[in-house]
């Protein structure tokens, strides 16, 4: 595990060198970094990561996103989802996967009240559509473990909410 600055992230490029497959998770919230540092984060970071692991390398970059990710979305969140994702394919990979979940049900250390209260009502819904609205943050590392794994479909993937439920149970 390395650790690096993103703020000065072209100066980390050999932690980025020999590997086959990158996985990238990297997301704040707007109400942590604003709406401009939200951007820098989930955008921005994450197209320069991706440009650096493919400069070192990388055949396979995994990236998690967001369901309803739409680069014309009115809603910030959901169109820088959909320029990264843009970013990220842009970049070359020979294989490009990502992963569209729902709200992603997990324990944080942070205080959240909404989105608590949201968890707890999507948890009981999760038994009756266990995969429309939501899905657990295990299942989704599983899912993405396990795509690698797969042989490709294709340069670019896209797997929605009931695709990362089903293979992150298998």
């Amino acid at each position: 595990q390395l650790l690096v600055d993103f703020e000065r992230l072209d100066e980390h490029a050999a932690a980025f060198q020999g590997h086959d497959v990158g996985f990238c998770c990297l997301g704040t919230t707007r109400a942590k970094a604003g709406a401009d540092g939200f951007v820098r984060v989930d955008r921005d970071y994450v197209a320069q990561a991706a440009e650096l692991a493919r400069a070192g390398g990388c055949k396979h970059f995994v990236l998690q996103s967001s369901q309803g990710a739409n680069q014309h979305s009115r809603f910030l969140y959901l169109r820088v989802k959909g320029e990264v994702e843009n970013l990220v394919q842009a970049v070359g990979f020979d294989r490009c996967t990502i992963l569209r979940p729902a709200v992603l049900l997990c324990k944080r250390q942070e205080s959240r009240p909404a989105e608590w209260m949201a968890q707890q009502f999507l948890s009981v819904v999760a038994r009756v559509c266990p995969t429309a609205y939501s899905v657990p943050v295990e299942t989704v590392a599983r899912a993405m473990v396990a795509i690698v794994l797969q042989p490709g479909e294709g340069k670019v993937e896209v797997l929605e909410n009931e695709a990362i439920h089903k293979l992150g149970k298998a």
